[in-house]
């Protein structure tokens, strides 16, 4: 079992439980319609970007705040990241934000490698439809964040990333220049005099 900040995941029987925890600060009637809320747009979400070619696990029911999944054997990107895999999740994001969806924790921890060899793109749980600029741009600042606070060649590994995401993305040119000025807003980014 593991404890994350929305959910409890158990695994039984090759499958994955992601239940989502009630919240005790929020009012019961409230947290119930968010937490199913929440519960079935992962599930849509999971379910539309398998459909677009996008490997994820499949969806085998969803019942009170829980989704039931296939799990996926391998390594967490995290710990196999290379600058080849690194190109490979470039295109896999491109194409995910090809077809209008917003991974929305796009991080190293949020990919697997399969036994199969194939990138599986899990944890949609912040995840939503939008094709705007913004958004991918947003999604792709996380991920570079991700590779720099996990990986000593972040600078290598964003480099690749890039190559797969442009060769996936017509608009990642407008997207990366997005990232460059969403690296800018930050609050402690030391300015050029």
């Amino acid at each position: 079992m593991i404890q994350c900040a929305e959910a409890i995941i158990e695994f039984k029987d090759g499958l994955v439980f992601k239940r989502r925890i009630r919240k005790r600060y929020r009012i019961k009637e409230i947290d119930e319609r968010i937490r199913k809320e929440r519960t079935r747009s992962e599930a849509k979400l999971i379910s539309e970007a398998r459909r677009r070619g996008i490997p994820t696990p499949i969806i085998f029911d969803i019942f009170d705040y829980t989704l039931v999944m296939e799990r996926i054997e391998g390594d967490l990107v995290r710990e196999v990241i290379t600058p080849r895999i690194s190109e490979q999740i470039g295109e896999l994001v491109g194409k995910l934000h090809r077809n209008g969806i917003i991974h929305g924790d796009l991080t190293t921890s949020n990919l697997i490698l399969g036994s199969d060899n194939i990138l599986y793109l899990i944890d949609f749980g912040l995840s939503f439809f939008d094709s705007s600029i913004e958004a991918m741009g947003v999604d792709v600042h996380v991920f570079f964040q991700s590779l720099k606070a996990t990986c000593k060649s972040w600078k290598e590994l964003k480099e690749s990333f890039i190559k797969g995401y442009t060769r996936s993305l017509p608009d990642a040119p407008q997207v990366l220049t997005r990232v460059s000025e969403i690296e800018q807003r930050g609050r402690y980014v030391a300015r050029k005099k």
